[in-house]
């Protein structure tokens, strides 16, 4: 996943943080409102696994998904896992809470290599028996695909590549609805000048859930700048409404940064919500909260280096929900547990 690698928002009365939850302590005091609703998904990393189950856990009333980080497709026919994959202390934990435990199984294949395989009928048949394996393999309720090395496939292969992957999406998942499984894919955002390489049409006819990766529009090896923006939100969700049905969707959102050389001497470093509001209260930043993208950001320097670094939090993500409500869109996953906000919860629970 390449996740390592413009209207104002106005957040200042009363009535949009009591909306939010961001309102100060005592400004409301309804002990008897329900649970919140199911609405959040979010990815569970395995190199910090225990921290986020224990994240999980203390907010499984809201949660209806986890997609532990756990699988690596290393070839047609060889699914890897990572440290920690399939424990069944957290598959059993987050069962008893009636979360959903469907793993992530994503890959970093050599250029041309998953290609190779979603345009060879025999190779993506194999592949679809390595995958049933690992949902075979534990009690899982499905599986989530993040596949992402196809995104820069060159002109001349890329409606090969694009139809060979959703032929793979459709075929896997009839597979694992027969076995009564859930199918889930990842794709990277999608506009009407941008990822040419996703049929969302026939992967959202196919899947039970299609998760939408809304972070990195400004990303590691670029220019710094927001994750994500309202004004960017609309354009993905007027091309994913238009063509796949919107109780399928998710919208990721980020709970990260980066950390960019304003120069562009040296590499940015990724940055989790807490990372990047530990690093602003040391350098003694202002919170700052851009206007136009609603996204907060600080500079610092390093040296005689000077950086600035883009992230995400809890009024930063309530200033892009409006977006997602105006297509419909309620369901989001979270990118990724253990890095978050702490008020975000608050945020996600009012919708």
């Amino acid at each position: 996943m390449a996740r390592r690698r413009i209207p104002p928002i106005a957040l200042s009365s009363l009535a949009v943080l009591l909306a939010t939850g961001l309102a100060p302590a005592g400004a409301h005091a309804d002990d008897t409102a329900p649970p919140p609703p199911r609405t959040v998904s979010a990815w569970l990393p395995y190199w910090d696994q225990d921290a986020a189950y224990r994240d999980a856990l203390a907010h499984a009333a809201q949660l209806r998904t986890i997609s532990p980080f756990w699988y690596e497709t290393k070839s047609a026919t060889r699914v890897a896992g990572h440290p920690g994959a399939g424990e069944r202390r957290i598959i059993d934990g987050l069962h008893a809470k009636d979360i959903q435990v469907v793993p992530t199984v994503m890959e970093q294949l050599k250029p041309g290599a998953l290609a190779a395989v979603l345009t060879s009928p025999a190779r993506r048949a194999d592949h679809v028996e390595a995958l049933l394996a690992v949902v075979r393999s534990r009690s899982y309720d499905g599986l989530d695909i993040d596949y992402e090395t196809i995104a820069p496939t060159p002109d001349a292969d890329y409606r090969a590549v694009r139809d060979g992957y959703a032929t793979f999406v459709t075929d896997l998942c009839a597979r694992l609805h027969a076995l009564n499984k859930q199918c889930f894919v990842s794709v990277t955002p999608k506009t009407p000048t941008s990822g040419r390489i996703w049929d969302y049409e026939r992967i959202g006819a196919a899947v039970d859930r299609m998760r939408i990766m809304g972070y990195n529009l400004h990303y590691a090896e670029g220019g710094p700048g927001p994750l994500s923006s309202p004004e960017w939100y609309d354009r993905i969700l007027d091309t994913a409404t238009a063509q796949v049905p919107r109780a399928k969707l998710e919208m990721g959102i980020p709970a990260y940064g980066w950390d960019w050389d304003a120069d562009g001497k040296k590499p940015s470093k990724h940055v989790t919500w807490k990372e990047a509001d530990a690093l602003r209260r040391k350098e003694k930043a202002p919170y700052t909260l851009d206007p136009g993208s609603g996204t907060p950001y600080f500079t610092y320097r390093d040296g005689a280096t000077r950086r600035t670094v883009w992230y995400q939090d809890a009024r930063g993500i309530a200033a892009h929900l409006p977006a997602l409500r105006s297509h419909g869109v309620p369901d989001t996953v979270l990118w990724a547990l253990g890095f978050e906000d702490p008020q975000l919860w608050k945020v996600l629970a009012n919708g």
